[in-house]
This record gives C-alpha cells, structure tokens and sequence, in this order.
C-alpha cells in the first residue's frame, strides 16, 4: 500500500520518538513517498527554525532518503497532497488538521499520531 507523506509527519520522530515508518509497515504501508513541495517545505524550517524544530527538520530531510520522491507541478504543498493522493490511490501521513478535514472530504485514507506513541487511522 502507498502513503505520502507529509512535513509535519516527517517530524513525529523528533518531536514525539516514534518510527514512522516501523508504524506505517505495521499498519500495512510498504511503499513511501515525498514530494517535493514537502522537500522545500523541510529545506525553509533548516534555514529558519533553531532548536528542536531545526533538528526536527534536519532529521526529517534525512528520513526523506527512505521515500520515493514525486514531482507534481508547483503549488502550495496542502493541494499537491491531495491530488497525488487522489490520482495515486495513496493514503496520506499527517498531523495538519485541516488537510485532514480535505481529505476526509475526498474519502483518502488518513493517518496521523495518535496517544502521541503510535500511528492509526483517522
């Protein structure tokens, strides 16, 4: 099964130690991608966050090596998840709840952190 996965998914690890993708392989996921307006969304917080947010960052780009990337036309990052989402088949990792609520709305498969321990369903 196919995830995208979205930036604030690619910082759960940092911010609340849990190995998205040990979860995501538990929950039936094999098959990761990124795409690239998550990329630079990850590449803006390096170079303007300090702190944990800034490691967060780091250790996400690093994670990133791990995923398939895909490069859709330009536009704000919420909106290309969305329609990868819906021409892939793929379900979507993230925490941002209002691209939750989008999703919702178009019947795509959403996971995100629960319990702040684990990964599930929405």
């Amino acid at each position: 099964m196919k995830v995208i996965i979205d930036t604030n998914g690619f910082m759960i690890p940092v911010q609340f130690g849990v190995d998205i993708f040990e979860e995501l392989k538990r929950l039936g996921f094999n098959e990761f991608f990124v795409p690239e307006a998550v990329i630079f969304e990850i590449e803006k917080l390096i170079k303007r966050e300090r702190g944990s947010d800034r490691t967060a960052a780091k250790v996400a780009r690093s994670m990133m090596e791990r995923c398939e990337r895909i490069t859709p036309a330009a536009g704000p990052a919420d909106d290309i998840i969305l329609r990868l989402a819906m021409e892939m088949g793929a379900a979507v990792l993230t925490n941002d709840i209002g691209l939750k609520r989008r999703l919702a709305e178009k019947g795509i498969q959403t996971i995100s952190l629960r319990q702040k321990n684990k990964l599930d369903f929405v």
